[in-house]
């Protein structure tokens, strides 16, 4: 039986996906007792989600782990084009260059614009992302990580939230994951206790469920492709690559008119993962592996050798967001507080920025002394972009799942090559939208949030393919490599920073010769970095125009919170809302 020091945390997550242990990460990074419960024994073994954002990337970044993240899945010189055919042994239609996780590293400091980032995006898998995840969360000792244990009942009681866990198989029961063991013998239910919870525990949801929170949006929408029931098969092929007998690629699409699907390159040696929608009359209950594997060789257009090692079946058409994000002492994060039909992979980077958000407002209230209040602002803030990024992958399930193949585009001759043409230039464009999407990875904004502090200025408008970088308060700070070869995110503290700029020839203020900050109570405050920012330097990086006002504070999760030429006499209230 756990002891008292055991049972009690600070915060409960139910589920040890991504979001989960991100979240037990920001925690834990904070000092913030935690227990994460999960249902399975172990991180994910089936390929899901298999693209993150360069945003999700600086954060793992932020974290000191982005170099683990790209260092998983493919090898570093795979390319990470996106390909579309007929059939994947037969003609290829179009094909979306990207780079390879090595070539990432170096392209990402000759970028600007749209593209001006500390990090670009890595194509891996999720059952990769999520061993990083799981031992970087296991190396904070604040953290409790229970593997193999279920959350099987939750009642709010005054300040503290009342668990009762029970063990599946071969549990982990003690402390953080660093110093867990297995279970020889499952040990009974217990009883926890938190002052707050998080359900991270899926579409799912127990706990959403529990607390009778509805979905808004649609569901259910029918398309060629992209909407409907979807089988799933995870699996190695030696030979697949000869039979496809094109350079690689890290995604494929087929566009024909008898099975539609879509497939991710795993490890670029001989696993893949395999996606295909079922036709009319076709039950997943009565598909057994050898139809799935004929329903593989359909859409190759060929045979090859196909060792299956796992298979699902889902449902595509999703565009979901939960009636409201928290419930008293519960919160929902993740695919449990918005449920997206994979296009743009935007499911599981949305609930990176869940976790994010969440996890440094929590860690405030909890260490920081800031008002409970603050919590308000993560449903204000994390809901509205959840809508946002449902609806821009809602559109890109329409670009590609409404568009039909047209009779005869796989016929020889003079006719065929006309229609597999006019195919390729729509699917290259719609490659395009759909993998091209700064604007959606960086433009996030958080207007109207009760701890934003706007002065007046209109952000640029929202695009999917196009980002604007401001530091125009409610957005991502603006990013820049300094001349010194380092990102101005790395100079950022992992608290709040105030930015300080030197404008027209003035240098930062400083309160004594080769002293550090201002001798004024406005940074006075416990976890305030004050970041100058010397004239030449500023120039060089061209931050004058990126950061306009002579002090910007940048929030933990690297948003602009306010900007200002003049220091507040208190810098708290911007910091955690007006009831400081």
């Amino acid at each position: 039986m756990a002891t008292p020091s055991e049972a009690t945390f600070e915060v409960a997550i139910a589920g040890g996906g991504p979001v989960g242990l991100m979240l037990a990460i920001e925690l834990g990074r904070r000092g913030v007792r935690t227990l994460l419960l999960n249902d399975r024994p172990d991180t994910s073994p089936h390929p899901q989600a298999n693209a993150t954002q360069a945003r999700t990337m600086e954060h793992y970044r932020r974290l000191g782990f982005a170099d683990r993240i790209r260092a998983t899945g493919l090898p570093p010189d795979y390319p990470t084009d996106i390909c579309y055919f007929t059939r994947y042994a037969k003609h290829e239609l179009a094909r979306f260059s990207l780079p390879s996780s090595r070539d990432a590293r170096a392209i990402v400091r000759q970028l600007g614009g749209s593209w001006s980032a500390a990090e670009l995006p890595h194509r891996g898998s999720q059952m990769f992302i999520e061993r990083v995840l799981l031992d970087e969360a296991g190396k904070l000792p604040s953290v409790s990580l229970r593997f193999g244990w279920r959350l099987a009942d939750f009642e709010q009681r005054g300040d503290t939230v009342v668990l009762a866990a029970e063990p599946v198989a071969g549990a982990a029961i003690a402390g953080s994951a660093g110093s867990a063991s297995v279970a020889t013998e499952a040990p009974g239910p217990q009883r926890f206790e938190a002052a707050w919870l998080v359900a991270c525990d899926g579409a799912r949801s127990g706990v959403r469920r529990a607390l009778g929170i509805g979905w808004t949006g649609e569901t259910g929408v029918q398309r060629d492709f992209m909407g409907g029931r979807m089988m799933a098969m995870y699996f190695r092929s030696p030979d697949l690559y000869a039979r496809i007998a094109r350079p690689p690629a890290w995604m494929y699409w087929t566009f024909n008119a008898g099975r539609r699907s879509f497939m991710a390159a795993i490890d670029g040696v001989d696993a893949f993962v395999f996606h295909t929608q079922l036709r009319e009359g076709e039950d997943p209950d009565r598909i057994d592996d050898e139809m799935l594997k004929a329903m593989f060789f359909e859409t190759l257009g060929d045979r090859c050798r196909v060792e299956l090692l796992s298979r699902s079946s889902w449902l595509a058409g999703h565009a979901l967001v939960a009636e409201r994000l928290r419930d008293g002492r519960v919160f929902l994060a993740g695919d449990a507080a918005h449920l997206f039909t994979p296009t743009g992979g935007l499911g599981y980077n949305t609930g990176v920025e869940d976790a994010v958000n969440l996890g440094w407002k929590l860690a405030a209230v909890i260490r920081d002394g800031a008002p409970p209040a603050l919590l308000e602002s993560y449903e204000a803030e994390r809901r509205p972009a959840a809508i946002r990024n449902t609806g821009y992958a809602r559109g890109f399930a329409d670009s590609i799942g409404l568009y039909r193949p047209a009779e005869g585009l796989e016929d020889e001759g003079p006719r065929g090559e006309t229609l597999r043409r006019e195919a390729g230039e729509r699917l290259l464009a719609h490659a395009r939208a759909e993998f091209n999407i700064p604007g959606i990875t960086f433009g996030t904004r958080y207007d109207g949030s009760p701890i934003v502090a706007p002065d007046g200025e209109a952000p640029p408008p929202d695009r999917a393919d196009a980002y604007v970088p401001t530091s125009i308060p409610g957005g991502r700070a603006p990013h820049a490599w300094l001349p010194d070869g380092a990102s101005l995110f790395d100079r950022f503290g992992f608290g709040f920073t105030l930015l300080e700029v030197a404008h027209d020839g003035r240098e930062p203020v400083r309160d004594a010769p080769g002293g550090e900050g201002l001798a004024v109570p406005a940074l006075h405050v416990p976890g305030l970095k004050h970041l100058q920012i010397d004239g030449d330097e500023a120039r060089a990086a061209g931050l004058e125009g990126l950061y306009p006002r002579r002090y910007t504070l940048i929030r933990p999760d690297q948003v602009v919170a306010w900007r200002g030429d003049d220091l507040p006499g208190d810098v708290r209230p911007l910091m955690y809302g007006p009831a400081c």
